[in-house]
């Protein structure tokens, strides 16, 4: 695809010239054509760095080492610029630091694209572009932040040493951010104060004569705002101008899809098909099955009926889980039975659909299990639903009569509805698993109801997958105190399709 300008625009000087610091403003889109692959790999790795920017941000605190390590592991594996790093040389992963510079350019303007749609999607894709953006310039060495404030005309000088010296104790008694013994050693900017009415309202800065002399650790309170409010322009800008970009066919399909992408494994393919008995259904929904599906099995055994969209949720849950069409076939049948429906209506209803999910009817497509992206983002449930996402879409005084009905504790149920007061519906599911499982710290993101269950039972397997209990009156087994645990290791990731995939690999159900 081509970006809007002509491609001898970048060739005009060296590479050097092109990207000359690590961090930008993405002021400029990128001019130069790229490839439908790299156009789908560029937009699917942002992706995955700003929900793991998400994940952490609310999981640590932002200062912690917890957070430094995980984020730089992620910055790192997924070839994204993070210091200052002059040469144009290959890393040890093979990308020079100008291709991770161009990488990081260009993926942003592309989820630019699809994030620019609803005033949610905005607020979210500002968000975490502003965490990521704060993160990376903190971790600049003195030089390299003002080098950056140079390069994109913001005029933040620092003051001499000897301006420093003669207002020393001005600056001491301002400021938090210095004392006696740093404010030589650090850098102050002399910044015009209308800049910095933030910084002047909380009187965390010295002020005079129509400048605030700002510690280089708080200028980056002056970037970011100037980085919220140019990004927040142009996203709207580039709303206006979305429905060109839509008109190619080629993009139409994955932007369509990209704001709500799942990008892990679509658990299509089970190594332990036909491994799940149907008796085994019930002691696992209590100990295994992530809430959204706890509450659809839920349902159906107390109405014996379940509307399309709870038949498809669960469906392809069970079906992922290990569910043989043979398995489901009956499953499905023995309840609706149980009901208002007999055995040949259930025949000529609803077994085509069944049928259907597993590929043996139809285009003949072997549907995957949903994606927790797409049970929180499609299809919402109405009155007489029970599908949908129970920290998305249920009231949050009846999730929280449900967490306490699944004895989870008061303190644990007042942690979910904080999470899900800041609209992290996968982080409160996460933080659900770990209080009914007795663990302090998952050691996964959680993405996929599968992946749920998945974790769950190797969890309780002590870290390797177990076959289900034999029956309802097996056994559960406990997991032990959160210091007996080791942190489970973060599910790979299942490698991008080849391109002409595109729309299969964006397609989640």
């Amino acid at each position: 695809m081509q970006f809007l300008g002509r491609r001898k625009k970048l060739e005009a000087g060296p590479r050097t010239e092109l990207y000359g610091h690590c961090l930008q403003l993405y002021g400029q889109p990128p001019t130069e054509n790229i490839s439908l692959h790299e156009f789908e790999t560029f937009a699917v790795d942002r992706l995955k760095l700003l929900k793991t920017v998400e994940n952490l941000g609310v999981s640590y605190l932002k200062t912690s080492d917890q957070y430094s390590k995980k984020l730089d592991t992620e910055i790192s594996t997924l070839q994204f610029p993070y210091r200052a790093y002059a040469e144009d040389k290959k890393t040890k992963t093979g990308a020079s630091e100008y291709e991770k510079r161009r990488k990081d350019h260009i993926s942003h303007f592309i989820l630019r694209l699809a994030y620019c749609q609803t005033e949610d999607l905005r607020r979210w894709f500002i968000q975490q572009e502003i965490d990521l953006f704060r993160y990376r310039f903190n971790n600049l060495p003195s030089k390299s932040k003002t080098e950056f404030l140079h390069q994109n005309n913001l005029h933040y000088d620092t003051i001499s040493k000897e301006e420093k010296i003669s207002l020393k104790e001005k600056l001491v008694s301002s400021s938090y951010a210095v004392s006696g013994i740093t404010v030589e050693e650090q850098d102050i900017y002399k910044v015009p104060f209308q800049e910095a009415l933030d910084l002047v309202r909380s009187r965390r800065v010295y002020l005079k004569a129509g400048y605030v002399y700002i510690p280089h650790q708080d200028i980056i309170t002056i970037v970011l705002n100037d980085f919220r409010t140019r990004l927040s322009k142009a996203l709207a800008l580039t709303a206006r101008s979305l429905p060109v970009v839509q008109s190619d066919e080629r993009l139409q399909p994955l932007l369509s899809h990209l704001s709500h992408a799942y990008v892990g494994q679509d658990y299509s393919i089970q190594k332990n098909i036909g491994k799940i008995s149907l008796e085994q259904i019930d002691p696992l929904s209590s100990r295994s099955f992530p809430l959204c599906m706890r509450q659809l099995h839920r349902a159906l055994r107390e109405s014996h009926h379940l509307r399309h969209g709870g038949r498809m949720q669960y469906g392809l849950f069970l079906k992922g889980i290990g569910l043989t069409l043979e398995q489901a076939l009956q499953f499905w049948r023995s309840e609706f039975v149980k009901g208002k429906v007999d055995t040949d209506k259930f025949d000529k209803a609803y077994a085509y659909s069944i049928r259907h999910m597993f590929g043996k009817e139809g285009k003949r497509t072997d549907y995957t299990p949903y994606s927790c992206m797409k049970v929180i983002l499609s299809n919402a449930p109405s009155q007489g639903d029970h599908h949908g996402c129970p920290f998305r879409h249920s009231d949050p005084e009846l999730l929280k009569q449900k967490l306490l009905s699944y004895k989870v504790s008061p303190s644990g149920v007042n942690q979910i509805l904080e999470l899900v007061k800041g609209m992290h519906f996968q982080l409160a599911c996460q933080k659900y698993f770990e209080l009914t499982h007795n663990i302090e710290d998952s050691g996964f993101s959680l993405n996929h109801p599968n992946e749920y269950f998945l974790e769950s039972q190797k969890l309780l397997g002590g870290g390797r997958e177990v076959d289900p209990p034999k029956g309802p009156s097996a056994p559960r087994p406990t997991a032990g105190p959160p210091q007996a645990q080791a942190p489970q290791a973060p599910a790979p990731q299942a490698p991008p399709e080849k391109t002409e995939d595109l729309e299969c690999f964006f397609m989640d159900g």
